[in-house]
């Protein structure tokens, strides 16, 4: 099965905020429609709108008022993956040349901003206080998690709470808000909001541990990209991690791989190998499945209706993807 059958009967309210996203990113500089347009027809997974519109099925669901939520929500999640491409100097994204690669930094940097800004701007659309709260502290969150990944870049002797700490602002905290200010667009009973924002917290940091785990055991064509690039541009992720600490060998050549100029296939082939013999791919599936069991948990307080199984395929799905 794939993620998108599990969601196919909100295809047509989908559509709509893809069509809302390439309005909101329409720009009258040549140069920033381009780059807006490269990056929105690179695809993504539109988990953050779908998480939306699934916990919007909660409470009083109006397309109109809910899309005022779910557009800037994936609007301010395309912004960071144009600033992270530039931190991380990466030429490829899902397969495809990044704004950065295609042209430079300084057009990067600058469509980051302006597709934050038309976020923010399309958000003000919104007449509840409370959304523009919590947008406004996950985007407080997302910047230190970019600087905290920034300063533990190269660094192989930080811990498991870094790391779990840093993932739950990069990635996890925009996934539980999404759910949250769903529930809070449709009018959602407050208890039901909190057990959508903690399931998207849950779902979020398996999410990005299983990619990080992806990192190391999918292939180039599926990844976009070359197998281990993260650990290549010095961020030490839960797999590494581990298995540092498991074996002093592998440890050597891993820090000697960071403090390298490059790396050719061979050296990072054995320290893959390495990694999956010692346990590290193993142990971060562990940790993945204890954060989906607590997210399967929340949606139990939840009322049974169609989008609570939905949820729960979704969550499912990211525990088992290949890519």
């Amino acid at each position: 099965m794939k993620l998108t059958d599990i969601y196919w009967h909100l295809r047509s309210d989908i559509a709509k905020i893809e069509k809302e996203l390439e309005a909101t990113i329409d720009a009258k500089h040549p140069i920033l429609k381009k780059a807006s347009a490269h990056l929105l027809k690179a695809g993504g997974k539109r988990i953050r709108p779908v998480f939306v519109l699934l916990a919007a099925k909660f409470g009083n669901y109006d397309i109109e008022k809910i899309k005022q939520v779910a557009v800037p929500l994936e609007l301010i999640h395309m912004a960071s993956l144009v600033h992270d491409d530039v931190i991380d100097d990466a030429d490829l994204r899902r397969g495809k040349k990044t704004i950065k690669s295609k042209w430079d930094n300084r057009v990067a940097m600058y469509t980051g901003d302006y597709i934050f800004a038309r976020a923010i701007e399309m958000a003000t659309n919104c007449e509840k206080p409370e959304v523009h709260q919590i947008l406004s502290d996950a985007m407080v969150e997302m910047c230190i998690g970019e600087v905290e990944q920034i300063r533990d870049q190269y660094n192989w002797n930080q811990n498991f709470r870094l790391y779990l700490r840093r993932i739950k602002r990069k990635t996890a905290l925009l996934i539980a808000v999404s759910c949250r200010l769903g529930g809070l667009a449709a009018d959602a009973p407050r208890d039901v909001q909190l057990s959508l924002y903690r399931f998207g917290y849950n779902v979020g940091m398996a999410f990005q541990i299983t990619d990080d785990i992806l990192d190391f055991i999918a292939t180039e064509k599926e990844l976009g990209k070359p197998a281990g690039s993260d650990l290549q541009q010095g961020n030490v992720t839960l797999p590494a991690l581990y298995s540092m600490c498991h074996n002093l060998k592998l440890r050597q050549q891993i820090v000697s791989l960071i403090n390298s100029e490059s790396a050719d296939k061979k050296v990072m082939s054995e320290i893959i190998e390495g990694i999956k013999a010692t346990g590290g791919v193993d142990h971060s599936f562990e940790i993945s499945d204890r954060y989906l069991n607590k997210a399967f948990k929340e949606l139990e307080k939840l009322p049974d209706i169609p989008a609570k199984e939905s949820f729960y395929q979704i969550a499912k799905y990211i525990g088992t993807r290949k890519y």
